[in-house]
């Protein structure tokens, strides 16, 4: 049997779209809290701008070049793009109709009210025609289309109105752009006393599009002209940077250069008009763009609706998740008391931090545990303490006012060894990573900038340490980012430990990392793209071997994505020899369960909730011999084959059975897990007759409070 046949494959594309499908579900489900929909339809439109500046892009300039290769699933570029617009277009007909139809009316029963400029009063109007003449007017730039003025630069993912313009004197008519600027709310909020009201009620919010208070009073930027029509538009382009690593002599210059590149951007790729536009000045655009009908996209109403993410600030607790307060680990809470400052720590005499590690290793699980009280706590601890000598760690993606970066900051200021690496090619995240290299770099921080033609996306620090005459080494091996921010919103996994091979394979990773080594074996950890995908390829052969010979087998893998043709044929093989396999894959799914004698012992469920899953957690049975793992890397060709990433096996015996309550939990869950079928539909599972409602993360979050609470 060819199990490399297309027929096993689902597109990448495609199964990417089916994801942002159930974000969609999320927004148009009656269990997610009224103004919590307006967040995923916000995180809809913002997933779908990234894939058409990356994915799309690439697809399109593959068959710019004639590029032929098909996709594991048999498909050509051509067939991937006219797929992709097939698939989307009911989705976006669905998202804007529910917002419309739906939602809006919904949300002015709660008081809160999103206004047409039509549908406001003589009072509504004055207001804001006055803040239109100080606050918008001078902002704006009309750019005229006439041969003494080609067709205008248009930005990336700018919204822009199309104005059609007789001059009263000539007759003439012309076309313009207005850009409607980013540097105002997209939502203008109207004072209270001009707020609806509702039953004597005064409505908690009252608003208008920007883009239509613009609209209203275009005679302003065209004295002497009358307006004839306006419809808004909008544009996505190629966004993803072309660096040529080997040939930079620097690679920061290389990708501030690129960066100049991407603010001014690539060819374009989408245009999304609203359905009214008439079909002539539909054209106008295609044509001054270079587009075909393809790339366009109608919606009917309001285009963007990814900023309906400003609106989840509306002060109406009531209608949102019930706020979150991450908990420090039971055993992290001596290090935690407000005596221990860890600025003026002396020696040993407290119960800190690296005493605790040193007693047992410590599993971290954000968001249901602090960020501050574990990860932050450990790296601020290091930079005061007296005995820490070095520190180092690889920084992929943090926040802006990084609390790590100052602890980094302080640590070198204080005499310590610090060595960052920064990973300046991480996507859409350089312009910042760069701020902080230079920020690192001008403390005293060496900072490397990652290697040539790889991705450092390991998630890796580690701490040197002198206790009496000994060196120790301290290290925290974790699934997400360095990122106080995405802590509270995405679930991630963290090791804290002081195992002498850990620190003694993190000590040869970082000198790969910094140096000249070429390490081609380690003690415990697995490296890509040294030996992690062999490695991970053996313990699933293993799994097979064992089912062959009659012993019980298990598989469970939790990660983003499963890509990796290479891999999936190893558990195709696997289910086939009798393996029973469970996969819990949150995005991107290319393997076919369910077919018969080639996957039927395979399942796949994905979770979408309040927090992205974002950790990877790998088990195998191994005859009773249990072995589980965490660790940065999903199963894709991209972090098997270039990208730097580590995952670290968990020898603590407790902390592997906390892995695996984890991992039945999610399993158990039939709230917001999403069965894959084997046509590449998702089922999202319903409570079965008499069952209660099992959501993974509402008992993760359960647990954490009871652990909070000594229960």
């Amino acid at each position: 049997m060819n199990l490399q046949d297309p027929q096993y494959f689902f597109n990448r594309e495609l199964s990417w779209l089916e994801f942002n499908y159930r974000v969609l579900q999320e927004a148009l489900s009656s269990r997610t809290p009224l103004v919590e929909r307006l967040k995923f339809l916000a995180i809809f439109s913002n997933n779908l701008d990234e894939f058409f500046m990356v994915r799309v892009a690439a697809l399109k300039q593959q068959v710019e070049a004639q590029v032929q290769k098909r996709s594991p699933d048999g498909r050509t570029p051509e067939e991937q793009l006219a797929a992709i617009r097939e698939r989307l277009r009911p989705l976006l007909h669905k998202q804007h109709h529910y917002f419309e139809q739906t939602l809006r009316p919904k949300l002015c029963r709660h008081g809160v009210y999103l206004l047409d400029y039509g549908d406001l009063s003589d009072a509504q109007r004055e207001y804001l025609h006055s803040y239109f003449e100080e606050q918008i007017f001078p902002v704006l730039t009309p750019l005229a289309l006439d041969p003494g003025h080609p067709f205008p630069y248009i930005s990336n993912l700018s919204l822009n109105l199309a104005v059609l313009v007789r001059d009263l004197t000539t007759g003439e008519e012309h076309f313009a752009r207005v850009k409607v600027p980013n540097v105002l709310p997209r939502f203008l909020s109207l004072p209270e006393p001009l707020r609806v009201r509702r039953k004597g009620q005064v409505a908690v919010w009252t608003g208008v599009p920007l883009e239509q208070v613009i609209a209203h009073n275009l005679e302003c930027l065209f004295p002497g002209m009358a307006i004839q029509e306006y419809y808004p538009f909008r544009i996505t382009r190629n966004a993803d940077l072309e660096i040529q690593e080997d040939e930079a002599a620097d690679l920061l210059q290389a990708i501030e250069q690129e960066l100049r590149k991407r603010r001014l951007g690539g060819s374009i790729v989408r245009l999304e008009v609203q359905d009214s536009m008439p079909e002539a000045v539909r054209e106008t655009l295609m044509r001054e763009m270079g587009l075909q009908a393809s790339d366009v996209y109608e919606a009917h109403g309001l285009l963007n609706l990814g900023d309906l993410m400003s609106l989840m600030g509306l002060p109406l607790p009531e209608l949102k998740d019930p706020p979150w307060s991450s908990v420090i680990p039971p055993r992290l809470r001596p290090a935690n008391e407000p005596s221990l400052n860890v600025g003026v720590m002396q020696g040993e005499e407290r119960e800190d931090i690296f005493s605790i590690i040193r007693q047992q290793d410590v599993l971290v699980h954000h968001p249901y545990h602090s960020f501050t009280g574990t990860v932050q706590r450990f790296l601020t601890q290091a930079a005061y303490d007296p005995g820490v000598l070095a520190i180092k760690m690889t920084l992929y993606r943090t926040s802006g006012d990084s609390p790590i970066v100052q602890a980094l900051i302080a640590a070198a200021e204080n005499g310590k060894q610090v060595a960052v690496l920064v990973e300046l090619k991480a996507r859409f995240d350089e312009e910042n990573n760069i701020q902080w290299a230079r920020k690192l770099e001008q403390s005293g921080v060496h900072v490397v900038y990652g290697l040539v033609g790889l991705k450092t996306h390991t998630k890796i620090a580690m701490v040197v340490r002198r206790e009496g005459s000994k060196i120790r080494r301290y290290v925290h091996i974790g699934t997400g980012n360095y990122n106080s921010k995405t802590a509270r919103l995405y679930t991630d996994l963290g090791l804290l430990s002081c195992r002498e091979e850990l620190g003694a394979d993190l000590t040869d990773l970082f000198n790969y990392l910094t140096g000249y080594s070429r390490q081609q074996s380690y003690r415990q950890l697995l490296v890509a793209p040294v030996n992690l995908r062999d490695r991970m390829l053996a313990l699933i052969d293993r799994e097979r071997q064992h089912a062959q010979a009659g012993s019980p087998t298990r598989i469970v893998a939790k990660m983003n994505a499963l890509v990796d043709p290479q891999i999936i044929e190893a558990l195709y093989r696997a289910s086939q020899a009798g393996v029973n396999i469970d996969l819990i894959v949150r995005g991107i799914c290319c393997l076919r369960p369910g077919v018969e004698g080639v996957s039927d012992r395979i399942r796949v469920i994905s979770i979408v909730g309040r927090f992205l899953e974002h950790s990877r957690i790998f088990y195998f049975h191994n005859r009773g011999e249990e072995e589980v793992y965490i660790g940065s890397a999903d199963w894709m060709p991209r972090n098997l084959n270039r990208r730097v990433e580590a995952v670290t096996p968990i020898a603590d015996p407790v902390l592997a059975k906390d892995l695996q309550e984890i991992l039945g939990i999610m399993l158990a869950d039939n709230c917001q897990a999403w069965e894959l079928q084997p046509d590449g539909s998702y089922q999202r599972r319903q409570p079965q007759p008499g069952c209660a409602e099992q959501s993974a993360q509402a008992i993760l979050m359960e647990l954490a409070r009871r652990s909070r609470d000594g229960m």
